[in-house]
């Protein structure tokens, strides 16, 4: 850089009048090359810099390159392990069918195969070398025409399954984790009336956007698929993270593709009692609203929160004023604190969030040039002396200070006047923020008890966007929607102090057997 902080601050246009030309010219062609120099920062990224990846925007989109060379690779890789092998000699099929060399050495022909995926082909077979640990019958107790009871002796079982499961010990929280590999068998028994009566697994019948199946026609049991839930989402684990530990520490194998699988049900299992949250948010006296960037797969969009004293409710979608007219309703009497997004002029009861205008003040009393210098400075003395005096309020009897304060507010807003036409553009942006919000602003005045900062809302979407960082987003629209209706669930149960993962496992158990989802605990 040719100019300093300290140079820039000196440039004041009554000074750059006096200059000759010639000594403008070289001023002019020392700026120039500062601002080139500050684009081409802004514009380096992992692709074209020796910044890492880690370093790029969310929205950038995936990275093609090594997606195209992972594909060439697995595409030549599968090509070298075919073998063809001549269709001529003893070994050929009469009917002139190709045939491909087996690892054993056997041929193959079209046709010849055993059903599943062959020996050799790129994938994993099932690979479980636990014991069973018990055989659990699902024998009917009644019979389905006449309601007797059925004899167990004369179950038959047809068809069965495994589950693998994690059990807790007696003690408290989850202490004593074990895992159980159980058999499953389903069958049917004869009545007396000559009915018979059959048992399967349950099943939550098919539902719109859903491509997961919801059953108990699986390998994964509740309990399970809520700890894999935990590991990825509050432990921020890949797939092959959790693939890895659960093989190192619970001896249990399981393909990246069933890890994912379990994380898209609980999401479906979940899903009813996003309208329970949304009531609940509507009678809330006092919710935080905030939004930050989101990206799925290569899709920009945004992760909301709406946030009150018992619920955290998060939604993934566009950033626009009806996904927020749909969380909290047309009719929310309570209190909202936002930051100065446009959508949440709509509500009446608003509050604005210092925090943000603290900020942005601080960053105009250390700007370079003096006109907002000087708004800077008196934006934020006089927010910093207005919320001491909100503090000090809190602390004795009720009281109002708008009237207290209501001269000074006039000045300032005569001061906001003059500068909504200011030339610097973030000055500009200032004077119009608090003007546009004036009674959102400073309604905090009348009634002290009201909170100043929208910090709830922020904190509630920092794990998140912790997350966001390492897995740069979802990658599909049901991972997207899984997503935000399981941190929903699990904020919820946090904020209730009550632990989640058990009834996230008692939520999916009655969900896979088509039953209604059980209702959120109270708060404790």
């Amino acid at each position: 850089m040719y100019l300093s902080d300290f140079d820039l601050k000196q440039l004041e246009a009554r000074n750059l009048a006096k200059l000759p030309v010639a000594e403008k010219n070289r001023l002019l062609g020392k700026m120039l090359r500062d601002l080139i120099e500050a684009r081409e920062r802004l514009a380096a990224n992992s692709s074209t810099s020796s910044r890492p990846p880690s370093s790029d925007p969310p929205w950038s989109g995936p990275h093609g390159d090594a997606e195209a060379e992972e594909a060439t690779a697995q595409a030549a890789k599968a090509k070298e392990d075919e073998v063809s092998l001549p269709e001529t000699g003893p070994s050929a099929p009469p009917d002139g069918r190709t045939m491909t060399a087996c690892p054993d050495g056997k041929p193959s022909g079209t046709g010849l195969k055993k059903p599943g995926r062959q020996p050799g082909a790129p994938g994993h077979s099932r690979m479980l070398t636990l014991p069973v640990t018990g055989t659990i019958l699902h024998a009917p107790t009644h019979c389905a025409v006449c309601d007797r009871v059925l004899d167990g002796d004369a179950f038959k079982a047809r068809t069965g399954h495994y589950v693998l499961e994690l059990v807790a010990g007696d003690g408290p929280g989850l202490q004593g984790l074990a895992v159980r590999h159980d058999k499953h068998l389903y069958g049917e028994s004869a009545c007396a009336c000559g009915h018979v009566t059959r048992t399967e697994p349950g099943r939550c019948p098919d539902e719109p956007m859903w491509k997961v199946g919801l059953s108990e026609w699986g390998l994964a049991g509740p309990f399970l698929t809520s700890f894999i839930v935990c590991l990825s989402l509050r432990m921020r684990l890949s797939r092959r993270n959790i693939q890895e530990f659960m093989q190192d520490w619970l001896g249990v194998y399981l393909s990246t593709s069933t890890i994912n699988r379990c994380v898209h049900e609980a999401g479906r299992a979940v899903e009813p009692l996003e309208g329970q949250l949304v009531g609940e948010v509507r009678q809330a006296s006092l919710a935080h609203a905030d939004e930050t960037s989101w990206k799925e797969w290569g899709k920009l969009l945004w992760l909301w929160v709406v946030s009150t004293a018992t619920v955290s409710l998060y939604l993934i979608g566009y950033r626009s004023a009806e996904l927020i007219t749909n969380a909290l309703g047309e009719d929310f009497a309570g209190w909202l604190m936002t930051d100065g997004y446009k959508v949440y002029r709509q509500f009446h009861k608003r509050l604005r969030c210092w925090a943000h205008l603290l900020r942005k003040a601080k960053g105009l009393r250390e700007s370079l040039t003096g006109e907002a210098r000087l708004f800077g400075e008196h934006s934020h003395a006089l927010l910093t002396e207005l919320m001491d005096a909100v503090y000090q309020a809190r602390e004795g009897p009720p009281t109002s200070l708008a009237g207290r304060y209501r001269d000074r507010l006039e000045e300032f807003r005569l001061m906001c006047g003059r500068h909504r036409d200011s030339r610097h553009e973030k000055t500009r942006a200032l004077a119009c923020e608090f003007l546009n919000d004036w009674e959102a602003v400073w309604i905090v005045l009348a009634h002290p008890y009201l909170p100043l900062t929208n910090n709830e809302a922020e904190r509630a979407l920092r794990h998140w966007v912790i997350l966001r960082r390492i897995t740069h987003g979802t990658r599909t629209e049901q991972g997207s929607r899984a997503l935000a209706l399981l941190i929903s669930v699990i904020e919820t149960c946090r904020k209730r102090k009550h632990l989640p993962w058990p009834y996230l496992a008692q939520v999916i158990a009655e969900r896979r057997k088509g039953n209604p989802a059980p209702a959120m605990l109270a708060a404790a």
